[in-house]
């Protein structure tokens, strides 16, 4: 991505098929479509924000979709939207099908000219092989599956180590990013607190949770010919330069990757 190119615009994911990208992503040397695989806390976030400013393609987060439409009136969800919300306000697990609904109405996304970076889904094996099948239909396979991998004690102490701003939303973690004033936020001064999802009990039932759901994905992306895996430990930066020259030396699926220094 060039120093003068425009970030790529998320509106049409965040809100659905009623909204439309304002800008456009230059052109890039190619479209590049991944799915990013990884425990909570691994850093998978980070590295999304950092290869698509990298290579143009547009960071589309199941997450993000979730946590926006909390924040919008009903009548501006689609009924896609509107079923997963009725979902999470009973404390239930949104299903498959009401996952997939949302992702298909963002179909215009998935076809950018700019590729993607899927990050959130698929969670299963189950949901995977709908995509694949989905996406085989207009020809916007994924080029390479990315696990990002960490040892568990690692990924517990530094979900449990985060610090939450409650006002301004800011992250903080009590020893690699500890503010300046224990329990106050460096850009607001508001108050921070650990998020109940953030605390080590709940972090193991999170984890146990993705062990038994989500990790049989890496043998199903192995099979495909599409899984690399990148050790995760390291600052975000030590991370991404991993993650580039692992897809710099990476044969998937029968061919070389073609990438762009």
């Amino acid at each position: 991505m060039s120093d003068t190119q425009v970030k790529p615009d998320r509106m049409a994911w965040i809100k659905g098929p009623v909204a439309n990208c304002s800008v456009f992503p230059d052109k890039p040397v190619r479209a590049w479509r991944l799915v990013l695989l990884g425990a909570p806390g691994v850093g998978k976030g980070a590295q999304a924000e950092l290869l698509a400013e990298r290579l143009g393609a547009c960071h589309l987060s199941t997450g993000d979709v979730f946590r926006a439409a909390k924040a919008v009136p009903e009548c501006q969800c689609s009924p896609s939207m509107a079923g997963a919300l009725d979902y999470m306000r009973r404390g239930e697990l949104v299903p498959d099908h009401a996952v997939l609904s949302i992702i298909k109405e963002r179909i215009g996304c998935l076809r950018c000219r700019g590729g993607f970076l899927l990050d959130g889904f698929p969670r299963t094996v189950g949901q995977a092989e709908v995509l694949q099948m989905f996406l085989r239909a207009y020809d916007v396979l994924p080029d390479a599956v990315i696990n990002y991998d960490l040892p568990t004690s690692e990924i517990i102490t530094r979900i449990s180590g985060r610090l939450t701003c409650a006002d301004c939303k800011a992250v903080f973690h009590a020893t690699s990013r500890s503010p300046k004033q224990a329990g106050v936020c460096d850009e607001c001064g508001g108050k921070l607190f650990q998020r109940e999802d953030d605390r080590p009990e709940t972090v193991k039932v999170r984890l146990e949770a993705y062990r038994q759901q989500t990790m049989p994905l890496i043998n199903y992306y192995k099979k495909l010919g599409l899984l690399v895996t990148v050790d995760a430990w390291g600052t975000p930066a030590d991370v991404f330069a991993k993650t580039i020259e692992t897809l710099r030396s990476s044969t998937l699926a029968g061919h070389q990757l073609s990438f762009d220094s």
